[in-house]
């Protein structure tokens, strides 16, 4: 049985498609860390989920709805998380032993202990499955109430009561050739005193008393019980293990989403709003919100930032342009970050966000000179961006933020709208900041229609605006320094 509270079947699961260099440039580390609170594996179990995103509308809304149920049952949603943590915890504590009769006392203590937390999982359920609603959850409850009920857990406990086997073995086998036992067969384990049952073995009269002292005697002994409890052995194990890993899967899926609800606590201590997003199909090619903001650069600074709002459906080019320090990076960033959040199934830092399902998303970023730099920064920018360009599909999102600045602007420009002309044609959106007046100039008259040009003010904020050909540095200059320049 496997909890299904990430995903609704087990189809294929998607794999890790956003690079450590894009996780990087967004900033990610900050958003990890705050869903994880210093928990370690909640951490890992954040990135992992944001670094595979979905692609599938409905596989989204699947996540999306039991967050909802954690968001709003947040003390529940912990203590499941504490009680399957437990479970796993407690079982690595027990040593594995090697040899049959070892691995299954190993076992035998192991399920006992699992009974008890299957137990109290079931008392969690049956206190709090009337406030969950989404299909995950619902399931989950369902198939603990009925496979999982007080009667099974009394039928398994009496089991692992036999099989300590408290008062002795009773096995029959015969002889083969060269009066080597073969045919070994368990019976039921006598209870405690005379047990009739065992009256049918009995009518050989034929008996075996291993002596006090010979140590072979007692190694033959233990090698025939070895023998004889090894199948039951490695099938108590199998069933330890089958319920070790539905503790496991169920801390780690419950866990990603207490990363989430303590991600949206903080938010919400920061005064800033959280939406549920709207995914649509990726040649839908949407993207609008209201309020976006960089989720991140709030969590570092531990206050709230500027939003902005953004209408760019059916726009395969968002070029932003404006005062430098303006905002424009963060913007950038807080896309990439709303897309990734979307696709894992999470909220987004806006009072809306509607956007199509990118299908991968990719970094290009202005990297610093580098002394282990092997060729011109140029060759360096060229090299990441093919890099980029080999793993691309139409419906993909690609966020670049002041690329080809390392040479001159007539050849920036030239490489840029090259690029960007290709990788619109073929459905592939971008998002490109930059401060190439004639790399804008040139998009807005060729492509208007199908970019949307935002500027940077000073107040960090992006209104739709036409390119404009200063870098704005008289802006910075009063802003830095507060005073007029010398005439």
């Amino acid at each position: 049985m496997r909890p299904g509270l990430l995903f609704a079947d087990d189809g294929v699961r998607p794999e890790a498609a956003v690079t450590g260099e894009a996780a990087e440039d967004l900033h990610l580390d900050g958003l990890w860390a705050a869903m994880a609170r210093g928990d370690e594996r909640l951490f890992a179990l954040a990135r992992a989920a944001t670094l595979a995103p979905l692609t599938d509308p409905a596989a989204i809304a699947y996540r999306q709805d039991v967050l909802d149920d954690c968001l709003r049952n947040a003390p529940a949603v912990r203590a499941l998380y504490a009680l399957a943590d437990e479970a796993v915890t407690a079982e690595q504590k027990i040593l594995r032993g090697a040899r049959p009769e070892a691995l299954l006392n190993r076992s035998v203590r192991i399920l006992d202990l699992f009974c008890d937390h299957l137990r109290r999982l079931g008392g969690l359920v049956a206190e709090h499955a009337d406030a969950f609603r989404s299909d995950g959850f619902t399931r989950l409850f369902r198939a603990v109430r009925t496979e999982l009920d007080v009667d099974y857990l009394r039928t398994v406990e009496t089991m692992l009561e036999q099989l300590r086997f408290e008062h002795g073995i009773v096995v029959t086998a015969r002889l083969g050739k060269g009066n080597k036992g073969v045919g070994f067969t368990m019976h039921e384990p006598p209870g405690k005193g005379r047990d009739p049952s065992l009256r049918r073995f009995k009518r050989s009269g034929l008996g075996f008393t291993v002596p006090g002292d010979p140590e072979d005697y007692w190694r033959a002994l233990s090698a025939f019980r070895g023998r004889v409890l090894e199948e039951i052995a490695t099938a108590t194990a199998q069933s330890a293990d089958h319920v070790r890993d539905f503790f496991v899967a169920l801390r780690d899926e419950v866990g990603f989403y207490v990363g989430c609800v303590n991600l949206a606590e903080t938010l919400s201590r920061l005064g800033l709003p959280t939406c549920r997003p709207e995914p649509t199909a990726p040649d839908a090619r949407a993207l609008t919100a209201e309020g976006l903001y960089e989720p991140c650069l709030a969590l570092l600074l531990d206050a709230p930032v500027v939003a902005n709002d953004v209408d760019a459906d059916r726009r395969d080019l968002v070029m932003v342009t404006g005062t430098n320090r303006g905002g424009k990076s963060t913007f950038l960033r807080s896309v990439g970050v709303a897309h990734l959040m979307m696709q894992s199934g999470m909220f987004v830092g806006a009072r809306r966000f509607a956007a199509s399902i990118a299908e991968g998303l990719f970094t290009h970023f202005k990297r610093e000179e580098d002394r282990s730099m092997s060729s011109g920064k140029l060759d360096e920018e060229l090299a990441r961006m093919s890099a980029v360009v080999d793993r691309l599909r139409p419906g993909a999102l690609v966020l670049c933020n002041e690329s080809f600045v390392s040479t001159n602007e007539r050849e920036g420009s030239d490489i840029a709208a090259e690029i960007l002309r290709a990788l619109t044609d073929v459905g592939v959106r971008v998002v490109f900041v930059t401060h190439l007046y004639d790399l804008a100039h040139r998009m807005h008259t060729e492509r208007s229609s199908r970019c949307l040009f935002l500027t940077a003010g000073g107040d960090f904020r992006l209104a739709p605006g036409t390119p404009s050909p200063t870098a704005h540095a008289m802006d910075l200059y009063e802003r830095v320094l507060r005073r007029p320049p010398l005439s």
